[in-house]
């Protein structure tokens, strides 16, 4: 008998995950739902057409584990790549304020003609971020080993 995977199986080795069909980016939303980057941390290869982000991604997927064991909650950089980007555009995050430390809040995706359609990234305090995309071609990868939130607290939000 096969089971489906589990939220929490993923939870002691890196992500690497890819989304090719809009069913599967509520998942990619999910798990970096409440990460926190510097607008800097933001870049657009127009030639090569990937739009890329490197985040400091809460370990939804181990949330449960933590608090099981008493022990710290934790993030992990991770980098989320979106490839076949036509054009990109921001309202509300302004990438030159190196200060700037924004929230991702989601990511959706409204299909178009043939496939194409546009990826939203959506922020905290009103900023988004709308990629023109070909194609729904999204990957998520953890890149440095799980640290320790800074505020030892898991995100929440007042609704």
């Amino acid at each position: 008998m096969t089971e489906d995977a589990r939220f929490e199986d993923g939870a002691e080795r890196p992500l690497r995950l890819v989304a090719q069909t809009a069913d599967d980016v509520p998942v990619i939303s999910a798990l970096v739902q409440d990460a926190v980057f510097p607008a800097s941390e933001m870049t657009w290869d127009r030639g090569a057409r990937r739009f890329a982000l490197l985040l400091n991604r809460f370990r939804w997927e181990d949330r449960a584990r933590a608090e099981r064991q008493g022990r710290a909650y934790e993030r992990v950089q991770s980098l989320l790549v979106v490839g076949d980007v036509l054009s990109v555009a921001s309202s509300g995050v302004d990438r030159r304020d190196d200060a700037l430390v924004v929230s991702l809040l989601s990511v959706t995706f409204t299909p178009g003609a043939d496939g194409s359609g546009e990826v939203l990234l959506t922020m905290a305090g009103d900023g988004a971020i709308r990629l023109t995309v070909e194609c729904i071609d999204l990957a998520l990868r953890d890149v440095t080993r799980p640290y320790r939130a800074p505020s030892g607290k898991a995100p929440g939000h007042d609704i």
